[in-house]
């Protein structure tokens, strides 16, 4: 019978490339994985890895271990969720992440009631961006995860992976209120395209997405100011300096000088409540109830 903890060990190398970063995601010390690789070698009687460079490659022996080992780890899981499911209390642990406005509106409040509902639930948050959320659900770290999916830069998500939709987000233009467009119901986002923009850092998600999204409309974004963050971009659209595309969600607070204009087409996202497929335990079950209450708690 194999070794689960040295299956673990060896795919955790295969995912994160190297034992450094292996033992990392695994919380112990590179040694510790390479004595459990060493072990496991001796066991099965083949070389596993091999030295790559700095690293280590695996062979192909340690590549079909390590794919039918992730099979066995995730049938595992699986098991060990369908037994907890007879069971109905709500009690454990459950990991919970969330991009950051979602984590700062939303999941407070769906995190209160799960601990006014299930006192012996222990809950954990910790906030990140969609990409970063989604490798850690497929990795094991958390059971539950929000993440956000734009209509103009749809997410693409993994196999093993179960989204259940949570809320309807979209975003707005914010100008100046001496902007000529300020006062209107709407504006298209032609009329708004040789306007100077604010907005993320490149290489961030929002910042990709807008550029995504105008030059969908064959717009070429003119973006002179980058800030990480809301509050930040609409102190430059306050003092008439750029335009900024702000989601509803993530709008907590207006300078008193910006107006809020929605624009057409619609800028719409799609949030959920992401888990593994072999993870349907009722902690799990319970955290999408209470965050999809609390998205209805937002509105629209």
């Amino acid at each position: 019978m194999l070794s689960l903890e040295r299956l673990r060990a060896l795919c955790a190398v295969a995912e994160h490339g190297s034992i450094g970063a292996a033992a990392r995601a695994l919380h112990v010390t590179p040694s510790g994985v390479s004595q459990q690789l060493g072990k496991f070698e001796r066991e099965v009687g083949v070389t596993l890895l091999v030295p790559a460079g700095r690293g280590v490659q695996l062979t192909d022996a340690g590549r079909l271990l390590a794919r039918r080992g992730q099979e066995a780890i995730s049938l595992l899981a699986q098991a060990e969720s369908e037994v907890v499911s007879l069971d109905r209390d709500v009690v454990g642990e459950l990991r919970i992440g969330s991009f950051s406005s979602a984590g700062r509106v939303v999941v407070p409040t769906a995190v209160a009631t799960l601990r006014s509902r299930h006192p012996q639930l222990a809950v954990s948050f910790s906030a990140g961006e969609t990409e970063e959320l989604i490798p850690a659900i497929v990795r094991r770290e958390l059971d539950l995860a929000v993440v956000d999916s734009w209509v103009t830069m749809p997410l693409h998500l993994p196999e093993d992976a179960v989204h259940t939709l949570v809320h309807r987000d979209s975003a707005d233009v914010a100008l100046s209120r001496d902007h000529p467009l300020a006062s209107r119901d709407h504006v298209d986002l032609d009329e708004i395209a040789d306007m100077p923009w604010t907005t993320w850092k490149k290489g961030a998600v929002f910042h990709t997405w807008l550029v995504q999204t105008l030059r969908n409309r064959g717009i070429e974004p003119d973006i002179r100011y980058e800030a990480p963050e809301f509050a930040a971009q609409l102190e430059f659209v306050a003092h008439g300096l750029a335009a900024a595309l702000v989601p509803r969600l993530a709008r907590v607070w207006v300078p008193d000088n910006v107006a809020i204009v929605p624009v057409r087409p619609t800028l719409e996202r799609e949030i959920y409540a992401l888990r593994r497929a072999d993870n349907d335990r009722p902690t799990v079950r319970a955290g999408i109830e209470a965050l999809t209450e609390a998205f209805a708690g937002v509105g629209a």
